[in-house]
């Protein structure tokens, strides 16, 4: 299935001041033969590196997975240089903006999964749920709609917000996935589910699983939990969003917040958990320090390497 397609709008010269980048992120799922991988990998890298460009693009068999940023001209370029690629034509991207570079470099790889989940015979690009657009999901919550809504990120990304009501799961990783929904599998039956992610990539993965599993009314939140952000605001949601770059996390005005990272563990802390004095700051999540990344071995009371 395809999103909306939607180019960069124009901004005003005091508002590129402001916010001088902009982050573009997006994906499709389409099938590309193995035999262009490499080709394109090197095409795409040198025309996101002559335009200055920073950030990631996951390239493989099943489509592209793309996070970069840039000036407002330079990420105009690159959506138009997609744009001669047939399988990339009309590349939809979701916008924000920013103060800072939120990427240290440039980076194309090719890789098996454009999204790991590590489940054979799950193709998005041949089976996908349908969506539910944010305004659609708004309208369900407003009017109490029974249904799961179900968020398929990671722990450390929904310790930071997600949707009133949601169904969380305790995984560290994607590829956990599969086996949550087998443990709920027998509760779930006949239920009406709409999944959510940060913008939208796990869910194609996600929906397809399920309806592959047996659950028949399966949605997905189009463009995930950044669009909806958007389209709808805070309606609904509680926290912030955690993002992949180093703004770490974006409130639901789609502007970064003080959340930091804990080098150690990777877990995200808020305004609210950090003291004045970062450098002997103690996680409270692992024990170690956040800004050494160093964490309290198990046991031992003594700081080693995370």
């Amino acid at each position: 299935m395809s999103h909306a397609f939607e180019r960069l709008k124009k901004r005003s010269p005091q508002k590129r001041a402001i916010n001088p980048y902009v982050h573009a992120s997006g994906y499709r799922f389409v099938t590309i033969a193995e035999e262009l991988l490499v080709d394109y990998r090197q095409r795409l890298l040198a025309k996101a590196k002559s335009l200055s460009l920073r950030g990631s693009l996951l390239l493989g068999t099943e489509g592209l997975n793309m996070y970069v940023s840039g000036t407002d001209d330079a990420v105009e370029a690159f959506q138009a240089y997609l744009d001669t690629y047939p399988c990339f034509h009309e590349f939809s991207l979701k916008w924000s903006y920013c103060k800072e570079q939120p990427y240290n470099r440039m980076l194309v790889r090719i890789k098996n999964e454009i999204v790991t989940m590590g489940c054979d015979g799950v193709c998005p690009q041949n089976s996908s749920a349908p969506y539910v657009t944010p305004e659609q999901l708004k309208a369900m919550l407003d009017n109490k709609e029974e249904f799961i809504l179900l968020d398929a990120r990671n722990d450390y990304e929904v310790a930071l917000g997600t949707f009133d009501g949601a169904e969380v799961f305790e995984m560290a990783s994607f590829r956990e996935f599969p086996d949550k929904i087998q443990e709920k599998k027998q509760d779930w039956v006949g239920k009406k589910i709409v999944t959510f992610c940060t913008g939208g990539i796990r869910c194609e993965k996600a929906g397809p699983y399920l309806l592959a599993q047996g659950f028949e009314d399966v949605y997905q939140l189009e463009g995930g939990i950044l669009k909806y952000f958007e389209h709808c605001g805070s309606a609904h949601y509680h926290g912030e969003c955690f993002v992949f770059d180093k703004r770490v996390a974006v409130d639901t005005d789609l502007k970064e917040t003080e959340t930091i990272q804990c080098y150690a563990c990777r877990m995200p802390l808020t305004k609210e958990m950090q003291v004045a004095d970062l450098s002997s700051m103690t996680c409270p999540h692992c024990g170690g320090l956040p800004l050494l990344g160093k964490r309290v071995s198990e046991g031992a009371g003594l700081a080693v390497a995370g």
